[in-house]
């Protein structure tokens, strides 16, 4: 088995890093950072998002295994003290996983060029200064005008991130399926939104164009993407796949109970 150990710059960090080379090579797991079998992130899920988007032109080749050095994240299921079993795991490896929906952003600029873009947490637009307006299409059909400081679309997993603050629903990572929700948006006499967040299926997709010409801020997870004049951009689901070892793969549910509400196992 070929392994990538993808770790940040924290001291903690480094030191598990190094443990974890260390007894790969004692257990004769190969350690290969260009086309790894498994990668092993070392931090947080900042961290695990980094290497989500380091190694996503291999999503169909590669499972991922996150190691949190601080405070425990949706998707690092081992602790910096579990290295050792964490190896017998990967020298016991039966090829088991469990895989979670991604998010697919096309992006029109308006001097003509196009970008294709994979997120596994969500993507937010915003205006670099004021207001946003923009026409909402779902399948091609116009469904709103939009005015207030965005929108963000997030996947199953990432509802729980900057969807969760924005008003949006947490959605199961069992659902194939994404989220559309309001970041401040203006309801008065003059301006009209849904106002709630908007559950998309697989066969339908969400077109968002903004009316008024100017910079854009554009993020993907935690990336900004570009401030550059768009002209629309599509938001579907991804037919690929993250896929992490189910080696103990915490329930997701069981993650919201303990990241928002506190409750462990067997309370």
């Amino acid at each position: 088995m070929k392994i990538a150990i993808f770790s940040n710059e924290g001291p903690a960090s480094k030191k598990v890093a190094d443990a974890l080379r260390a007894k790969t090579n004692a257990e004769k797991l190969t350690i290969d950072d260009a086309h790894p079998d498994i990668v092993i992130t070392v931090g947080g899920d900042g961290t695990l998002l980094m290497a989500f988007h380091h190694y996503q032109d291999q999503l169909a080749n590669i499972r991922f295994v996150g190691i949190h050095t601080g405070h425990l994240g949706f998707y690092t299921d081992w602790r910096d003290y579990e290295v050792d079993q964490l190896i017998d795991s990967l020298a016991n490896d039966n090829g088991q996983s469990v895989t979670y929906p991604l998010l697919d952003i096309g992006v029109e600029y308006q001097n003509g060029s196009y970008e294709k873009l994979l997120a596994l947490n969500e993507s937010t637009l915003k205006r670099a200064m004021g207001t946003m307006q923009a026409n909402v299409y779902i399948k091609d059909k116009l469904f709103e005008l939009f005015r207030g400081d965005g929108l963000c679309v997030s996947t199953p997993t990432g509802s729980t991130a900057y969807n969760k603050s924005a008003g949006g629903a947490v959605l199961s990572s069992e659902l194939e399926a994404i989220q559309m929700s309001e970041i401040a948006s203006i309801n008065n006499r003059v301006f009209r939104t849904l106002g709630s967040p908007l559950i998309i299926s697989p066969s339908e997709w969400v077109r968002v164009e903004p009316v008024e010409k100017g910079e854009m801020l554009l993020t993907c997870d935690t990336e900004l993407v570009s401030n550059q004049e768009v002209k629309a951009i599509t938001y579907r689901i991804s037919k690929q796949k993250i896929a992490f070892a189910q080696y103990r793969h915490t329930q997701f549910w069981q993650r919201v109970s303990e990241s928002f509400i506190g409750v462990k196992p067997n309370d």
